[in-house]
């Protein structure tokens, strides 16, 4: 992640948290068009599951200049995920999903370099939720 890729996703985040409940809801709808069966792995109140989703992904934007401090945290819900019956491909699924919700939310400013921004973020992020969920399941 560059500098620029930082600020590219903390400007674009800021623009999503007043819309994050919509957001949320596109998310899930698009994670669910793409992959049906990962509906049932959500149980109860989807809004109440959108707000854990957007405030998830706060913490994780707001410190990404300082990953040390988040990295133990992102672990742990990789490690989590796992008894939820999380596997490594839904995490292409979800960033899917998730870019996908961005571009139609953001609209314009969701420019190619933002996209790429968020890809790479997603990749770091997801990448080390899959190494925390595979050291927990060895």
């Amino acid at each position: 992640m560059t500098p620029e890729q930082l600020v590219l996703v903390k400007e674009s985040w800021a623009m999503v948290v007043p819309i994050r409940d919509q957001a949320a809801e596109l998310f899930y709808g698009k994670l669910f068009e793409l992959d049906p069966a990962l509906k049932p792995m959500f149980k109860g109140n989807m809004q109440e599951q959108g707000r854990k989703l957007t405030a998830m992904i706060n913490t994780a934007v707001n410190g990404l200049d300082k990953l040390d401090v988040i990295v133990p945290a992102v672990q742990d819900l990789g490690r989590r995920h796992v008894a939820y019956g999380v596997e490594d491909k839904h995490y292409d699924t979800v960033g899917t999903a998730l870019i996908w919700t961005l571009e139609k939310g953001l609209g314009s400013v969701f420019t190619p370099a933002c996209k790429e921004a968020w890809v790479t973020v997603y990749g770091v992020l997801a990448g080390t939720m899959k190494s925390a969920a595979a050291e927990a399941a060895a």
